[in-house]
């Protein structure tokens, strides 16, 4: 029987169902999903809409670490045992969908579900990777490079083939928290590649980022 069930063991379909340890929520633009210091107990999966992930110093100085979107995990640190205690907030920036799966639901599939615990395991090496080209972008390239990067990984460039999209309203005070410069730097940017044609502001969905940005990235 357990073999039967791990063949026919779908993990989209878990992703995106209800069910035992697992449930749906919905979530307001600006509404907190969980906030630094609170009880680590459920990992989320975003299902529609955009979130990010804020991080608050001792001294109360907010920054933005990560902007994220459907496909994306938040809070997968409570499966580890010495994390009991969230390390950031995560804060829904649009209306939006997510699957919560309590702590002891998320373990018991990664345990079973070969399928599953593949799926996580790839896109926790992803996330890996990405924070380590975020801290190269940081440490090597200037801050226009940074911001192009930073809008392009917005705008999911490259993913399930399309090059163009529209990035939901994102202020440019956390644009500025993300590349590590100021609001009039990113403000410069910004009217720059609108000059020259990589953005466009579309009315009042967003920003519309088009792949000749990639061009302020590659060049020397």
């Amino acid at each position: 029987m357990s073999s039967i069930k791990a063949r026919t063991f779908d993990p989209r379909a878990f992703l995106s169902e209800t069910g035992l340890g697992r449930t749906i929520l919905q979530y307001l633009k600006n509404k907190v999903i969980f906030e630094q210091g609170s009880p680590s107990d459920a990992v989320f999966y975003i299902q529609a809409g955009r979130a990010k992930l804020t991080v608050l110093s001792v001294h109360g100085r907010e920054a933005t670490i990560a902007l994220l979107g459907e496909g994306d995990f938040m809070g997968e640190g409570c499966i580890a045992a010495d994390q009991p205690l969230r390390t950031v907030s995560a804060t829904a920036i649009t209306d939006c969908f997510a699957l919560r799966i309590e702590k002891d639901a998320m373990l018991r599939v990664l345990h079973q579900q070969h399928e599953f615990s593949d799926l996580f395991v790839a896109y926790l090496v992803g996330r890996h990777n990405q924070t380590q080209a975020d801290l190269v972008d940081q440490l090597f390239n200037s801050a226009e490079k940074r911001l192009a990067r930073t809008l392009l990984l917005l705008a999911r460039f490259g993913k399930e083939g399309r090059s163009e999209i529209v990035i939901p309203k994102i202020s440019q005070e956390t644009l500025a928290e993300m590349v590590g410069t100021t609001r009039g730097r990113i403000n410069f940017f910004m009217n720059r590649f609108r000059q020259l044609g990589f953005i466009d502001y579309n009315g009042k969905s967003g920003l519309e980022v088009h792949s000749s940005l990639l061009d302020i990235v590659l060049h020397e």
